[in-house]
């Protein structure tokens, strides 16, 4: 019987130190190890300035150096790391589609690629019309030479189907674990307590509605505290914007990415406010139901599915104010969020259920590759 090997490509590598793909991979890697596959996680950037190889939780890590920064240095690994893989037996997972371009090469070296197509990218307000039309082009190359394709949301495989095949495409969302404890004394450094904040985590950019949340909470004061994570800058403009619309009552921590911290700053808010506009399952939002938060979210289909009754939703400004509002004045309201948010991280996003649906699509990619 052939090994059974996995090749993990499109992340900077294990453990997580960037981002949710990152962090995905960090729960799929020793999961299937302990399932009895050999695993291999392209790593970008080498201490050495040398390829060289190392392991991690049973893993065999292969680290890329790479000369740019930013976009064309994750460009430039991608096309090192795809061209090293297809030279090796086994299963490519590729874990977003950016280099979609990359995925024909594999297609035409005749390995089997399933394609996690992660989130409508090329929709993000951050990009600038040729970066959205370079994802667009990437988007599409993928979806069509990848031999399957996994989409975190139903919106997400709903919007593939119209350009590939729905029979190649598996919907399998994002996980996140429970927090049921945590440290109520790290609240002190942040200023905050107990029951009396929301929790705001997410990238500076205006397709998360930073800005309308910043300016609903401080149209008056509040007698609580709004905690928005994240770098925030008076240098750029976006960002500037946001730290000027702030009241007194609007904490700026900065990135926090301890998970102690992380921990208590969600467990012990009044509530999770989160303005992502575009995207599938989003993690935070994933997050914030095992914690069991009452939500407060951007009225789309994407934040609907995931948070359902665990939420409130808004559509503007003025509907956030009356969200807020709503939730700080009724402990009945929020204690009826929280329980149906446990309730659907118990039902769709526990990690053991994400990753056997993984598992169990990788073992039918590879009997039939």
């Amino acid at each position: 019987m052939a090994e059974k090997h996995l090749i993990v490509l499109g992340i900077r590598g294990v453990p997580a130190a960037h981002g949710g793909f990152e962090s995905f991979a960090e729960r799929l890697v020793p999961w299937m190890v302990q399932a009895g596959w050999r695993v291999t996680v392209y790593c970008q950037g080498s201490e050495t300035g040398e390829r060289y190889e190392d392991t991690w939780e049973g893993c065999r890590r292969v680290h890329i150096p790479v000369k740019s920064d930013g976009p064309l240095g994750t460009i430039e690994f991608d096309m090192k790391s795809t061209m090293a893989a297809v030279r090796e037996k086994g299963l490519l997972l590729t874990l977003g589609y950016n280099t979609g371009f990359l995925s024909v090469y594999a297609r035409l070296r005749g390995r089997f690629n399933l394609i996690n197509m992660d989130g409508i990218e090329w929709k993000r307000a951050k990009y600038s019309t040729p970066q959205k039309i370079y994802l667009w082009i990437n988007e599409r190359l993928a979806a069509a030479s990848g031999n399957a394709l996994i989409a975190d949301h139903p919106q997400i495989a709903k919007h593939h189907a119209d350009h590939a095949p729905a029979d190649k495409i598996t919907m399998i969302p994002y996980g996140a674990e429970r927090i049921e404890t945590a440290d109520e004394m790290l609240l002190a450094r942040y200023g905050i307590e107990r029951d009396r904040f929301l929790t705001v985590i997410a990238r500076p950019e205006p397709e998360n509605s930073l800005l309308e949340i910043v300016r609903a909470f401080s149209r008056r004061p509040r007698g609580i505290k709004l905690v928005v994570l994240g770098k925030y800058s008076p240098d750029h403009a976006y960002q500037n914007s946001v730290l000027a619309a702030a009241s007194d009552e609007v904490v700026f921590p900065g990135a926090v990415y301890a998970k102690p911290d992380l921990h208590a700053l969600r467990l012990f808010s009044l509530a999770y406010v989160h303005g992502h506009q575009v995207g599938g399952t989003n993690p935070s939002l994933v997050e914030a139901l095992g914690a069991g938060n009452a939500v407060i979210a951007h009225d789309n289909p994407f934040n609907r599915w995931v948070a359902g009754d665990a939420g409130v939703y808004f559509a503007n400004e003025d509907e956030c104010e009356k969200r807020i509002e709503e939730l700080a004045a009724s402990p009945a309201l929020r204690d009826e969020l929280r329980e149906h948010a446990l309730r659907g991280w118990t039902e769709e996003f526990t990690w053991p259920q994400i990753l056997e649906a993984y598992q169990a699509l990788i073992e039918r990619c590879s009997s039939i590759k």
